[in-house]
């Protein structure tokens, strides 16, 4: 199926973070920005103003790298999955998505659940540890957070051999809530997590095993 432009050669195209799932942006493709973007890897829209092609990132640096192009059902929109380099909306935000359905500026932005997750643990630092267990846990440190790792491992586990499924989920978003904090404490972000496991998404994981024990 070929990409479906409207009268005017136009298709809609969404860019989405590969790693954590947020929508980036939106912009206008030609058939020729199409063609530019997977021929160099970069998000290349058209400019209906401007009546041109522009890289997002030409000038700012904050570009997009695309990995993977995707049509919907009916073709006439394109999904560009994509790496950031650096905030995407010309205002300094991340995403071009930081107003609420009223028009309102709320302070955070449109995100998946485990990048509102990561968002708010971050903000948990400046809090102080009587109101959020998650700055005791900062505070607490690797010793306090890797005790807490271990536990929530284990119940995981029990749960999986022995408890019903919704038991399963809920230790299983209590460990992950866990890792999500003793990531931050180590200011490693999430992102960087996926991007080992999309480097590996290709890679048997017996020959990742090898390849790391050095056998």
């Amino acid at each position: 199926m070929q990409p479906a432009f409207d009268d005017r050669g136009l298709i809609v195209a969404i860019a989405q973070d590969r790693r954590s799932g947020e929508v980036r942006m939106v912009g206008w493709m030609t058939a020729e920005a199409l063609a530019r973007t997977a021929e160099t890897g970069l998000a290349t829209f058209h400019s209906r103003s401007r009546g041109r092609l522009w890289v997002k990132g030409e000038s700012s640096g904050n570009r997009l790298r695309v990995h993977e192009i995707w049509l919907d059902c009916d073709a006439d929109s394109v999904l560009l999955l994509v790496e950031p380099e650096g905030p995407t909306c010309h205002t300094g935000r991340p995403t071009c998505f930081f107003r609420d359905s009223s028009g309102a500026e709320t302070g955070e932005h449109g995100a998946p659940v485990l990048a509102a997750l990561e968002h708010r643990i971050e903000a948990r630092k400046l809090d102080s540890a009587e109101r959020s267990y998650t700055r005791t846990l900062l505070d607490g440190g690797p010793a306090l957070i890797g005790a807490k790792l271990r536990e929530e491992a284990d119940e995981l586990a029990r749960a999986i051999a022995q408890e019903s499924d919704q038991r399963v989920a809920e230790e299983a978003a209590d460990l992950l809530y866990h890792l999500c904090v003793a990531l931050a404490g180590r200011s490693v972000p999430v992102n960087a997590v996926m991007s080992v496991l999309a480097a590996r998404a290709n890679t048997s994981g017996l020959v990742e095993k090898a390849r790391r024990s050095g056998a």
